[in-house]
């Protein structure tokens, strides 16, 4: 008899154990982002990168949802436009907002089937003066939008110089409703590094922070979803040794309600 019994509770341990470790069913909207993934309207070069981008997992860290109307900051050629704008087409509302001189192709990316419903947000005039300097992009003005539920951006922080970040910052908080996301995804700097010809495309999460919470926002969350334990941050993130393979920070702060 006690062989038996010692059989049965392996079995059962181990049913316990895979049970433990079966990954979590995906909810109906995560299979459309899924869908969404798997469309047309993605070239193959884009496919590709899904593995190493993770839509789906970083858009879940992000807490989106159908529903919600979403400001996607700087979108360029639209990689993830073309995922935000199907799965929010037909309850949420996707707006893009971006300087007209930064990439004039983005007008063809929402012609393409599913992108009807995305709007533009004009970017508006910022009426500061920009440091001298490499990263010079202007923030944006002040947006007709007050109650955006989320407001994302994609490797496009580091675009911006320290005080027009804080503009845009700025921008961001006045856009969003009370208790509205602002999600950021960067490649990594060494904390207190300072800038230099390697890193200027990279930022310091730490710093990030701190200039997100000084516009009023607080910090929620972060993911480790982006982490790569062989970018040694040494390197300008266009190099062929890491390109691709760059340590990202992926982080949520919520306005207050």
């Amino acid at each position: 008899m006690r062989p038996i019994l010692t059989i049965l509770f392996f079995i059962c341990s181990n049913q316990l154990a895979l049970a433990q470790f079966q990954p979590p069913e995906l909810t109906p909207f995560q299979k459309q982002i899924q869908e969404a993934m798997q469309s047309d309207i993605r070239t193959a070069e884009e496919v590709a990168r899904d593995r190493e981008r993770q839509p789906l997992q970083t858009l879940t860290f992000f807490g989106l949802k159908e529903d919600m109307k979403v400001i996607e900051l700087v979108p360029a050629g639209g990689w993830f436009t073309k995922i935000l704008g199907p799965v929010l087409r037909d309850k949420g509302e996707l707006y893009i907002a971006q300087p007209d001189f930064y990439y004039s192709r983005t007008d063809e990316v929402l012609k393409l089937p599913g992108l009807d419903k995305v709007r533009k947000l004009p970017w508006g005039e910022w009426k500061g003066e920009l440091e001298a300097g490499v990263r010079t992009m202007p923030p944006p003005g002040q947006w007709a939008i007050d109650d955006a539920d989320m407001v994302l951006t994609f490797r496009n922080y580091h675009n911006f110089s320290e005080q027009a970040r804080a503009a845009l910052n700025q921008s961001v908080f006045a856009a969003l409703k009370p208790g509205g996301w602002y999600g950021i995804l960067d490649h990594t700097r060494r904390h207190m590094e300072p800038e230099n010809t390697e890193n200027g495309r990279r930022e310091d999460p730490v710093a990030v922070i701190k200039e997100v919470q000084a516009a009023g926002f607080v910090f929620v969350d972060y993911s480790n979803l982006h982490f790569r334990p062989d970018d040694e941050l040494r390197y300008e993130v266009g190099r062929e040794s890491v390109t691709g393979n760059t340590d990202r920070f992926t982080l949520l702060f919520k306005k207050p309600e």
